[in-house]
């Protein structure tokens, strides 16, 4: 395709938003990226084994002042996971750890459709990597662990209520990538939105799914107001960052197909009046 070619192609928009780590519009492989990203984002579960049953980090915690907790009994199931050595509070955290990984895996290699360079990968492996990290470290402290909710025993409140979250926010999250990938397989559903599923009930469905199981995880390992902070840290970002990117992508391409058939036209108008929402929350956002 001829650089005019490309111009003239709402698939391939120009002026790359640097805020958005996806290439919308370029559907091609990313041998590269995806093979940094599956390899990185494999290690997180390593690591955050190492923090739960090695202790890696507690050195940095005491000479901060922090002391931490003693490992606890260790699960007995009879079954290969007992050589975890994990208690089933911390072996309940890796569960957590691993499932996002290969939920955030199968949707690399299984539902995107767009290039994933390297930048990206690394920067989306570190964001997850790092915030795991720091769920599990302030579990292992006596000041922050979740584990010492009030005078509660296992399993606590902050693990129920954060374990539901997990669950129903990362099953949402991956239900409705799926479904709209169906959608966009058929080729009579070329070039219009969707609006089934679970996307019948948000227009962002997927980051309120992710969002979900992110302070889901964060609350079961760090508390109460851990959590939150997690929650309110993720909805910025939404408000801040991913909505503003759709917005912009989606008047692009509505800007290109104003000579467009009007169906074509309907349709791209449609996206952009669904995101624009989440720039009336931005703005709300700047004044309040």
């Amino acid at each position: 395709m001829s650089s005019s070619d490309s111009k003239n192609d709402p698939a391939k928009p120009e002026g790359k938003d640097p805020r958005d780590l996806i290439n919308r519009g370029i559907k091609e492989p990313s041998p590269l990226g995806t093979t940094v990203f599956v390899g990185l984002r494999s290690l997180d579960p390593v690591i955050q084994y190492g923090i739960l049953a090695r202790g890696w980090g507690s050195s940095l915690l005491h000479r901060i002042g922090l002391s931490t907790l003693s490992a606890g009994l260790p699960t007995n199931t009879g079954t290969i996971i007992d050589k975890l050595n994990l208690s089933p509070y911390r072996l309940i955290l890796l569960a957590m750890a691993t499932g996002s990984s290969l939920k955030q895996i199968y949707w690399l290699v299984g539902i995107s459709e767009y290039r994933f360079d390297v930048g990206p990968a690394l920067m989306v492996v570190g964001y997850n990597t790092v915030f795991n990290s720091l769920n599990n470290l302030l579990f292992t402290t006596t000041a922050f662990s979740a584990s010492l909710s009030g005078n509660e025993t296992f399993p606590q409140t902050p693990l129920i209520v954060g374990s539901i979250m997990f669950v129903v926010g990362i099953l949402t999250e991956a239900i409705a990538e799926y479904q709209r990938m169906r959608f966009k397989m058929d080729p009579k559903n070329k070039g219009k939105p969707y609006t089934g599923g679970l996307w019948q009930y948000a227009r962002h469905i997927n980051y309120t799914g992710y969002s979900l199981w992110r302070a889901g995880y964060s609350l079961a390992a760090g508390g109460w107001i851990w959590g939150a902070a997690a929650f309110a840290w993720q909805y910025t970002d939404f408000v801040m960052r991913a909505v503003p990117v759709l917005n912009d992508y989606c008047e692009k391409r509505v800007s290109f197909c104003q000579t467009g058939s009007g169906i074509q036209r309907t349709v791209l108008l449609t996206c952009c009046s669904t995101v624009k929402i989440g720039r009336s929350l931005s703005n709300r956002h700047h004044t309040s």
